[in-house]
């Protein structure tokens, strides 16, 4: 579509009362990075009060009409998505706005492929916007749909704001407190030049906002965010060093960006209660209680029955795991083992998910593997066919595998005479932790009793015999492709290079969600693929540069955190690298930068390496042990400006593919473990001397 368009939802599907909007872009530098918004605004262009105002703080509607489902990881960049539940949208509200807002002093200009779409509940795209022209906007409104006749449309708005989050808000009606030391700003009209659509749109948008203002948002003075120190030990988790807050208390201010609702969320406690056992090798009972099992077939029966029965007692975690899949928010009920006739005999997935809401039923047929085992594509293949003839809309299949774009996990084919539509979603084990993790450690949820539920889940997930585990092998091709380049025998074009770095994708993205969750933060794997570049060749590429240098790389971003943590494992020598890039403060003197880099890093490793980043080259180097008494060995002779420095960790790798003791997929989760908790946590402190502006941190709440 292009800008001022609009199009009737009705016009292209059947089935339109619930769509999933997602905005994405890219960035070739990894830098940069946006939130979504939205906001319900009556027929006057403003919102009714401040519950219409959804952004990170404020994720989702009780009433499931709107829900900010959070970032997912694309072969160009990242895109975030929003489930909106058309057919629950109050009567009064007219018109739905999408937008999105920079922070950090950069503008949408700075990205690339800016882009809009909107598919159906079945995952099916319905339209796409993009936008070539933005230039300096913080603020952008990339859509809206809107009632016109009882039916809802969509226009491609594509309007922006120099005047960021707090100026999207003020012009629909919302007053901003920037807080004591913010500067105060008047809302100012579009910064695009094409102004007229956003204007015929809200024709009283550049009105006294103060006049008729019923809500107030608070947008704090920018904080970097905080990450706690965390013990040095290698084999120390994150998890040690962001114990969440005991249940009842409200939490210290963190950048955790929490649901925002009227009643008090509840956590697990920051530290266990006291225990009454006489001794440690007593152990509590479990609800979920984890024998040894005789076959895999067991392990899934019963992993299947506590994550479903789970899911439909604990309603933020059903819905939280559901919404991304067009199911609406309503009355969750699951089943185990039922059957379904299919040809000559009955067929029994592994499980049924079916919602209600306002007499209509969502229904998915779960098929689940548990301990590595694979998905098999006729077993799927008949569970699609199956939910098709019976009017299902989704099959929805769940394993410890990893899903990547542009490689199915299961092959199947779709009936094209059929007119109703069934969806092919797949959840790893991984992502259910996590999702269980943020509940339960950051975000909270309604009461104690479904806390206890979540812990007893998570507890099940992680446990040894449970075979839930997640992505834990590299494949067959593993040990072929690190021998062929230990003997320099492995050549570009090998196809179980490109093997390899599927695998490599899957674990980074594994440790994304494993990291993420600790922290209470989103984490995303960071891509410099070239614009138009698809899946398939990236990886291609990247399959040659492997046979070429021996080394897997990736690049990870955690939410808020102003360093890019880059990761490469050199199947040549067995090192795994662990860094950051820590930009130099701004007019500082060299010894004294360097004096405060080396004391905040009192706790960190002794074998840490710091490297001095000069303008186009390397400088000085050298282990933290050895500069601790001498810091201005950090400094270049000939006196060029430091610009900033790289810290470094390195770790021996594991040789087996999998996640054994000697594992290369343990050995990947250790080294970013420990760079994480011992060297990251504290260098925030350095960077907090930096002049830079962020976004509003968590405890900003609509209404104040």
């Amino acid at each position: 579509m292009s800008k001022g368009a609009n199009i009737g939802l009705a016009a292209l599907s059947d089935d339109a009362g619930s769509v999933v909007v997602g905005l994405s872009w890219s960035s070739t530098t990894g830098d940069g990075d946006a939130d979504v918004s939205v906001l319900l605004v009556d027929g006057d262009g403003k919102v009714r009060g401040d519950a219409d105002f959804y952004f990170y703080n404020h994720p989702a509607a009780e009433d499931g009409s709107v829900q900010l489902l959070g970032k997912v990881p694309t072969e160009n960049g990242s895109e975030d998505r929003i489930s909106l539940d058309l057919t629950a949208i109050p009567e009064d509200v007219a018109t739905v706005v999408v937008a999105a807002s920079q922070y950090g002093g950069g503008c949408f200009g700075d990205l690339n492929d800016l882009r809009m779409t909107v598919t159906d509940r079945s995952g099916e795209a319905l339209l796409g916007f993009s936008i070539p022209d933005a230039t300096i906007e913080t603020a952008f409104i990339f859509g809206e749909l809107y009632r016109r006749n009882q039916e809802w449309k969509f226009r491609a708005v594509g309007q922006g704001y120099e005047t960021g989050l707090s100026g999207l808000a003020t012009d629909f009606g919302i007053t901003v407190d920037e807080g004591e030391d913010a500067d105060e700003a008047e809302p100012r009209p579009p910064a695009s030049a094409d102004a007229d659509v956003h204007a015929d749109v809200h024709a009283d948008v550049h009105a006294d906002a103060d006049a008729d203002a019923d809500a107030t948002v608070r947008i704090p003075t920018p904080v970097p965010i905080p990450i706690p120190t965390q013990p040095t030990d290698s084999t120390a988790r994150v998890a040690a060093a962001t114990a969440p807050s005991p249940v009842g208390e409200t939490p210290p201010p963190t950048r955790s960006r929490g649901t925002r609702t009227a009643k008090k969320k509840v956590t697990l406690p920051k530290a266990p209660k006291k225990s009454l056992a006489e001794n440690d090798s007593w152990k509590p009972a479990r609800l979920f209680p984890v024998p040894s099992y005789k076959s895999d077939r067991e392990r899934e029966v019963r992993a299947t029955s506590v994550l479903l029965s789970v899911m439909a007692e604990v309603p933020e975690f059903g819905r939280r795991l559901t919404a991304g899949f067009g199911a609406p928010a309503g009355r969750m009920q699951t089943f185990t083992e039922v059957s379904l006739p299919h040809g000559d005999s009955p067929k029994r997935p592994d499980g049924v998910i079916r919602t209600e809401r306002a007499g209509k039923l969502w229904t998915a047929l779960v098929e689940t593997k548990t301990n590595g085992n694979p998905l098999k594509s006729e077993q799927v293949q008949n569970y699609m066919d199956i939910a098709a003839r019976r009017g299902y809309e989704a099959v929805i299949t769940l394993s410890n595998d990893v899903a990547l774009e542009g490689t199915p996990l299961v092959e199947v084919k779709t009936d094209g005479r059929r007119k109703h539509k069934v969806s092919l979603w797949h959840l790893s084990w991984a992502e259910v932790a996590h999702q269980a993790q943020m509940l339960i450690r950051h975000e909270g949820v309604g009461n104690a009793a479904h806390a206890w539920l979540l812990q007893e889940l998570l507890h099940y997930l992680q446990h040894e015999n449970s075979g839930c585990h997640g992505f834990q092998n590299m494949g067959p091709s593993w040990v072929p492709v690190r021998n062929g380049i230990d003997s320099e025998t492995l050549c570009q074009g090998d196809p179980r290079a490109v093997e390899v770095v599927e695998s490599w994708e899957r674990l980074i993205r594994q440790v994304c969600l494993r990291l993420g969750g600790e922290l209470g933060q989103k984490a995303l794997p960071v891509q410099r693929a070239r614009r138009g570049s698809d899946p398939k060749s990236r990886r291609t590429e990247l399959a040659d540069r492997l046979c070429e240098e021996g080394k897997l790389s990736a690049e990870l971003r955690v939410d808020g955190a102003q360093s890019i943590l880059s990761i490469t494992a050199d199947l040549r020598t067995g090192k795994i690298r662990t860094s950051i890039d820590v930009p130099a403060p701004d007019g500082g003197y060299p010894l004294s930068v360097a004096k405060r880099l080396l004391r905040v890093l009192d706790d960190a490793p002794a074998d840490l390496h710091v490297e001095t980043l000069l303008e186009g080259r390397s400088g000085p180097r050298g282990t933290l042990e050895r500069l601790r008494p001498e810091p201005g060995d950090l400094l270049p002779k000939d006196g060029m400006d430091i610009t900033g420095f790289r810290l470094s960790l390195f770790k021996g790798m594991g040789s087996s593919r999998g996640s054994a003791e000697s594992g290369f997929i343990r050995s990947i989760d250790e080294a970013v473990d420990r760079f994480y908790g011992s060297v990251v946590a504290q260098v925030s402190q350095f960077e907090q001397r930096r002049t830079v502006r962020g976004r509003p941190v968590a405890g900003s709440a609509v209404g104040g």
